[in-house]
């Protein structure tokens, strides 16, 4: 039996929380597991039971918890109280809350994360409606490793009939939330039946008891040992070295890894892994340190991109379900704007749907569908501006969990249950498929923008008709040419009369153009150029797909219009009214200046017929 003076040397721990209706035995229950352990200091035990004889009541082991509990506050206000006890070479960090509301906040907002639960119900008393809430909640929080404690059989004179009629009424009620508990386990924590010992007193049980039970469940996988996720938080330039840093949320990254980074699919090699003032120079970073990395290859990262080993990639979408707890001070509604962060990756949001809403109070769920109000919790769909690199919660509690802010207030937590298909998905994976396995030249992007002055972008012009998108793409191309630029006009309708002359099935016609049209853009964009086109061949509810196509290269999107009128979203730069053609030109191209992609030197020697 390990004692509390062994608990220092205990090799694993494992978070457990014990949740159940008011006065249905957890703390009793609490009690048992330290005593029977042997977790209590030398004369705990006796010290209480002898406060007990001084004011003349009976010994509970409740109140070990409680002494517990008092100690660790010390007088400070604390959410979530944590205490342990240790078994066989383990430590379970028991995870207590003083309310739905807390235990909600800190699951949810990841200060606290239960791998495990027992769940009490009164034998006496039955199934009640808490029972049922608490239930709920497991389910809501992703907790997969469920045991069901029937409390207090003693007081039902340890009828196998009580106990199979909850077990009965119980795992109905969960099977219609997806929970399928790993055991029932008839006890009675006052008496010590089946907690640490096979109870005499039901020899109809022949299962495990609560402790053996606790040894059953497993632990997590370890950070280090699951799939690499490296969030980027800055990019610092030193002379001609971009050293990429940041926190490794999980896994194991080494010299020579090929790094894969979400959403853009830019790939590389790790040359070097960075650190200050060590000796000798690491060679790997693991889960859970602050590290820099420099790349092979000079690709444009940004703050925010999850780099991942090519095997084991996040999933990338606009659209999420998830569960969230709102704290803010106006209501969550539906189509207001709000700010997600996830990792280091924030990105405009807004609820796309609220499925159902669960009061924290007494967790009935709502019928209102339209906000979500404070100290509610909500399943929702989200979509997010632009797309976002994550991990569902029950594989990664770090890329699985975001906060949503609120006019500047950090207003909500959330935990990501699914990730839903968008209108990109196929797309997306096609790109990052033909990637992956994307045959490089010997010539780099970066030697392509030292010789050409610039790195590859595409402009993409749009606006209604006669407004003159297909005059300034020509313009634009032959001022960008004059200053020495590699730029090249690419039309869609000769794509129309040559490469997509095969396609004529009118159900996939547009959205095979639109591929067709990205891939061809994708590949000059390899070869360094500046791509300019327009949208007169699709229209602009297909501009997305062309910029997963030709990511990572960055798209500028210009819109032209006749009239005064607020710009598309998504729009860099737009221009309305009567034109000057040649002043737009000059300002699309100080744009890319002052976005880095031109250098304000030029290219190469312009050639006289091309000067204006």
């Amino acid at each position: 039996m390990t004692t509390a003076t062994d608990t220092h040397v205990s090799q694993a721990h494992l978070n457990i929380v014990i949740v159940g209706h008011v006065d249905h035995g957890k703390s009793t229950l609490v009690g048992r597991l330290y005593a029977d352990t042997g977790s209590l200091p030398d004369g705990k035990l006796e010290k209480v039971q002898a406060i007990c004889r001084q004011q003349g009541k009976e010994f509970e082991y409740a109140f070990l918890f409680d002494a517990f509990l008092e100690e660790q506050e010390q007088g400070i206000t604390i959410d979530t109280a944590r205490t342990f006890f240790s078994w066989k070479n383990r430590q379970y960090i028991i995870i207590d809350a003083p309310g739905h509301k807390e235990f909600l906040k800190n699951m949810v907002s990841g200060a606290a994360r239960a791998e495990a639960a027992l769940l009490l119900i009164d034998a006496h008393e039955g199934v009640k409606e808490q029972s049922k809430k608490h239930g709920y909640l497991l389910s809501l929080l992703g907790v997969k490793q469920v045991a069901v404690v029937v409390n207090k059989m003693d007081l039902a004179d340890y009828s196998q009939d009580t106990f199979a009629r909850i077990e009965q009424e119980y795992s109905e009620f969960l099977a219609q939330l997806r929970v399928k508990p790993q055991r029932f386990i008839p006890v009675s924590a006052k008496l010590g039946d089946n907690i640490a010992q096979p109870s005499a007193h039901m020899p109809w049980y022949s299962g495990p008891t609560v402790l053996q039970t606790l040894e059953s469940f497993t632990k997590e996988t370890a950070r280090e040992q699951q799939p690499l996720r490296f969030p980027v938080q800055d990019v610092y330039k030193f002379d001609a070295r971009r050293i990429l840093a940041g926190r490794i949320a999980s896994g194991v990254l080494k010299v020579g890894d090929r790094l894969l980074f979400s959403p853009s699919n830019k790939s590389a090699v790790v040359r070097t892994v960075e650190a200050f003032n060590v000796d000798p120079v690491p060679t790997e970073a693991r889960a859970g340190q602050s590290t820099g990395i420099t790349l092979d290859e000079q690709i444009f990262v940004e703050r925010g991109e999850m780099a991942s080993h090519q095997e084991t990639v996040p999933q990338v979408s606009t659209l999420i379900r998830c569960n969230l707890f709102w704290m803010g001070r106006r209501p969550l509604e539906i189509g207001r704007k709000y700010l997600l962060r996830l990792a280091t990756r924030e990105v405009d949001c807004e609820v796309a749907t609220i499925h159902r809403i669960i009061d924290t109070q007494d967790l009935d769920a709502k019928q209102i569908h339209t906000s979500v109000g404070r100290n509610e919790v909500a399943e929702l769909t989200i979509r997010t501006k632009s797309p976002i690199a994550f991990d569902r919660y029950s594989d990664s509690d770090v890329t699985g969990r975001f906060v949503l802010v609120d006019q500047y207030d950090v207003s909500g937590g959330g935990i990501i249950t699914e990730g839903l298909q968008d209108d990109q998905t196929q797309l997306r994976e096609e790109a990052r498929r033909r990637d992956i396995a994307w045959v490089k030249g010997d010539v780099s992007p970066d030697e392509r923008a030292s010789l050409f002055g610039h790195r590859a972008a595409m402009v993409l012009i749009t606006g209604g008709a006669h407004a003159g998108k297909s005059f300034l793409a020509r313009r634009l191309e032959v001022r960008l040419i004059a200053e020495g630029r590699h730029a090249y006009l690419l039309d869609g309708q000769n794509l129309r009369h040559g490469l997509d002359s095969d396609v004529r099935d009118e159900d996939v016609k547009e959205k095979e153009l639109v591929r067709r049209f990205g891939e061809v853009a994708r590949l000059f964009t390899d070869a360094g150029l500046i791509v300019i086109s327009t949208t007169n061949t699709f229209s602009r509810a297909d501009h997305q797909d062309v910029r997963t196509l030709v990511q990572p290269t960055p798209v500028i999107t210009v819109h032209l219009s006749n009239q005064p009128e607020e710009p598309p979203p998504g729009t860099d730069v737009s221009f309305a009214g009567p034109k000057d053609f040649e002043a737009i030109a000059k300002q699309i191209i100080a744009e890319l200046k002052d976005r880095g992609i031109l250098s304000h030197q030029g290219g190469g020697t312009p050639s006289p017929q091309y000067s204006i």
